[in-house]
């Protein structure tokens, strides 16, 4: 088995701690190792480190590396600038399909967090059978509230193949659905969260890629043709600014035929947001998440402090959010972390670069 890390976002929301030169999966926000090692870590069961390949921004290259020193170098791919996930997928796969043109491939984010870590080795090891068989396999996860903030997967009729963790065709995918629907889909238990978690053969993905991606095939198999010549680099950097930007779950899982899901509990969060990671983090007795320093309050309660290694000291606050490093304090609600994105965008727009 084969496993391709997707390291190349910049988790906006995540900001002032995230920024384009230290994304959140290059940084320890959830353990004493970044979310990067993490990921890796949790692949190492089902395949040796050499099987283990990376795809990032060329920014982060050398980041990576560092990081992850068992993977071999040539493992690391740099993109020259983010394409979304169907490109990235399809350029890994490349790579794989060298050394093993029908090779059974798990696709992750590496900036996700799984708390059950043997489940998801099973699980993964059952999405392996089912991607021999020439499904594209992903993983639900069986949703704990209405979240709005992701996509659905609607279950079919069971495959009937037999594994520990039993799949399911697939009955359609639904992008970020409004409140009221996202309660439907909870009460009515024939959905599952789209965790962005894949497993197929390699041959599989790339004929996919061919038939529902046609564009992107074609830059493919020019990259390909280059790989392992001294083109290499300047073909990819040629070609790859004419790539269209698509994620594979808009361009080809939900238009394929051939797929199926796992459904699963793995303790996953996206940690998308301040919000996120303070329900994944243990509390203080007033429900409190401090990370990275100490904190005094009176009558403080509920909220997230992130700290600077020096103290906050807090009265009265509720349900908040404090972020404080070197050069930027946040404060908001934790029910507007998702907004936390706009104020990004406003700094771009007020050409802040020093904060982004």
């Amino acid at each position: 088995m084969y496993a391709l890390i997707m390291a190349g976002g910049v988790g906006t929301r995540l900001w002032p701690r995230s920024r384009q030169r230290s994304p959140k999966q290059l940084l320890d926000l959830a353990s004493e190792f970044t979310m990067l090692q993490e990921t890796f870590s949790r692949l190492t069961p089902l395949m040796p480190p050499a099987n283990v390949y990376v795809v990032t921004g060329a920014a982060y290259a050398s980041e990576v590396a560092r990081q992850l020193p068992e993977v071999p170098r040539s493992n690391i791919i740099a993109e020259p600038f983010g394409r979304n996930t169907a490109p990235a997928i399809g350029l890994g796969s490349l790579y794989i399909r060298r050394r093993e043109a029908q090779a059974v491939m798990a696709a992750v984010s590496a900036d996700h967090l799984v708390q059950k870590k043997q489940e998801f080795v099973q699980v993964m090891r059952s999405a392996a059978v089912l991607a021999e068989q020439g499904y594209l396999v992903t993983i639900g996860i069986r949703p704990a509230r209405p979240e709005t903030g992701y996509g659905y997967i609607e279950l079919d009729h069971p495959l009937g193949i037999p594994v520990e963790y039993p799949g399911f065709r697939v009955a359609r995918f639904t992008e970020k659905p409004d409140a009221a629907t996202a309660e439907r889909f909870v009460a009515g238990g024939k959905h599952l969260w789209n965790a962005g978690m894949f497993v197929w053969r390699v041959d599989v993905i790339l004929d996919a890629i061919r038939q529902h991606l046609p564009g992107l095939s074609q830059a493919l198999e020019e990259i390909d043709r280059a790989i392992g010549t001294p083109k290499e680099r300047d073909t990819l950097e040629r070609v790859w600014p004419s790539i269209d930007e698509i994620s594979i779950d808009v361009g080809v899982m939900e238009r394929a035929g051939n797929v199926a899901v796992i459904p699963a509990d793995l303790g996953w969060s996206d940690v998308g947001t301040w919000a996120s990671l303070a329900e994944i983090l243990p509390a203080d007795e007033a429900n409190n998440v401090v990370i990275n320093g100490e904190h005094i309050g009176v009558g403080t309660s509920g909220s997230l402090l992130y700290g600077n290694k020096r103290l906050i000291a807090t009265i009265g606050l509720k349900d908040l959010i404090v972020v404080d490093t070197d050069d930027v304090v946040l404060i908001c609600p934790k029910d507007r972390a998702q907004d936390v994105r706009s104020l990004v965008a406003k700094l771009k727009q007020d050409q802040r670069h020093e904060y982004l």
